[in-house]
Formats: C-alpha cells, sequence, structure tokens
C-alpha cells in the first residue's frame, strides 16, 4: 500500500476558488479606501479655506464676498485642482483620484447660528462626490441628495 503525497487536483482547485472570491472581495475594498484616503487631501485643502473664512467671520462680523477676501489659496496638488470660494460655498474639486470621483466636488457652506452666539455651522450636503467616500459627518446628508 502506497502513502499518499502532495494535494489532489480537487484540493488545489478548491483552494484557488476560495483564494479568487476572497480577492473579488477584497480587491474593489481597497479601492475604495485608497480613493477615501486621497480624498482625505481633498477635504484638507477645503478645510484650510474654512479656517481662512472662519477667521474672517470672527473678524469682520460678515461673511467674507470671495476667496481673495476671505485669505483663501487656490493650492493645486496631486488630488485638488482647484479650491474656491465664492462668498457662499467652498468647493474643493478633485482630480486623479479615480472616474467616480474625478471633477466631483467636495463643498462647505458656512450657515450664521443664531442660538449660539452667531458662531458658525458647516455642512457638506451639496457635495457631488459619491457618499461612501466621503467623511462619516457628510455620507447621511449626501446619501439623500443622491437619491
Amino acid at each position: 500500500m502506497q502513502k499518499q503525497q502532495g494535494f489532489t487536483l480537487i484540493e488545489l482547485m478548491i483552494v484557488v476558488a476560495i483564494i479568487g472570491i476572497l480577492a473579488a472581495i477584497a480587491i474593489p475594498q481597497y479601492q475604495n479606501y485608497v480613493a477615501r484616503s486621497k480624498i482625505t487631501e481633498l477635504i484638507g485643502a477645503a478645510s484650510a479655506c474654512k479656517t481662512s473664512v472662519a477667521e474672517y467671520y470672527t473678524t469682520a462680523g460678515n461673511l467674507p464676498a470671495d476667496a481673495q477676501q476671505a485669505g483663501c489659496s487656490n493650492q493645486k496638488s496631486q488630488y485638488v485642482s482647484g479650491v474656491t470660494f465664492d462668498g457662499e460655498e467652498i468647493q474643493a474639486t478633485a482630480t486623479n483620484i479615480n472616474s467616480e470621483v474625478d471633477s466631483k466636488i467636495y463643498a462647505l457652506k458656512p450657515t450664521v447660528n443664531s442660538n449660539d452666539g452667531g458662531s458658525l455651522d458647516w455642512s457638506c450636503t451639496t457635495s457631488t462626490i459619491p457618499s461612501k467616500y466621503l467623511p462619516a459627518n457628510c455620507r447621511s446628508a449626501a446619501a439623500t441628495t443622491e437619491n
């Protein structure tokens, strides 16, 4: 009687099938993770302008008319094609992230909170980036505008 050595063809095929199933699940999740990490650069660029707008509002008592008056810089980077402020909303435009996100806008809109001594509240409800890529505080609001 001979001892069995190695794996049978069926066992090898089962292992390959399992690896294929795991890869089919893991690769799209990893791609989403990479895109979300690139979008953090976009959020950072908008946040820099957000700070400038908030400082102007604190000093002057009203919102600035544009990005120049607010002191926002339009720094372009690998994933940010531009940041603008039109007196009502900060818009950071995505580039080089993926086909679903490129040319889409991450938007921050300030509103004056009269209940809190006139401080600014910020919302990102008008962002055109798909909600799965947005920060958690923006996802629920964007999901209602996508449907």
